[in-house]
């Protein structure tokens, strides 16, 4: 049985600050509550803050067997341009990741969010980093749905390792 994570907020964030301590403490979170699933989605993740040292650390600490992590975006190139640390930790626990390229054409038609079973966290308003936060049980399904949608019509993208020749 899976608590609620009381640590987190619920309600609305507005900012560009609030939105990126709202990913390290739900990352956080997860890590010290072994949350078994995340869903992390967004068109490009370039202002997601993967690249510090507190996130990788966390993802780390929740890197364990039976865990799993969907990445889905509308491509990875700025991953791997500005979040090293974050790469470098993804080629390391490729097996517990499954990263998804959307197949739609516009980048607000990729939700950008986190989705666990604990708390979701979702940007209505990517541009100016607004959005919602919680345990709301409905809005969390609607969510996880939206997200399933846009993974079913994705494809794999972003490996762990390229093979060169």
């Amino acid at each position: 049985m899976t608590t609620e994570p009381q640590a987190l907020p619920s309600g609305r964030f507005s900012g560009p600050t609030d939105f990126a301590q709202g990913v390290r403490d739900a990352l956080a979170c997860a890590a010290r509550e072994g949350w078994p699933e995340l869903i992390l989605s967004d068109a490009t993740f370039e202002d997601w803050p993967l690249r510090e040292r507190s996130v990788v650390e966390s993802l780390q600490a929740w890197s364990r067997a039976g865990r799993r992590m969907t990445l889905l975006a509308m491509r990875f190139d700025e991953v791997v341009r500005q979040q090293p640390r974050f790469v470098a930790w993804r080629q390391t626990w490729g097996h517990l990741i499954d990263c998804r390229v959307c197949r739609d054409a516009a980048p607000g038609d990729c939700p950008s969010a986190i989705w666990s079973r604990s708390w979701f966290m979702q940007r209505l308003d990517p541009q100016r980093s607004v959005g919602v936060w919680g345990h709301n049980p409905e809005r969390s399904v609607l969510l996880r749905q939206l997200l399933d949608e846009k993974i079913r019509d994705s494809t794999p993208g972003f490996p762990a390792t390229t093979l060169g020749l």
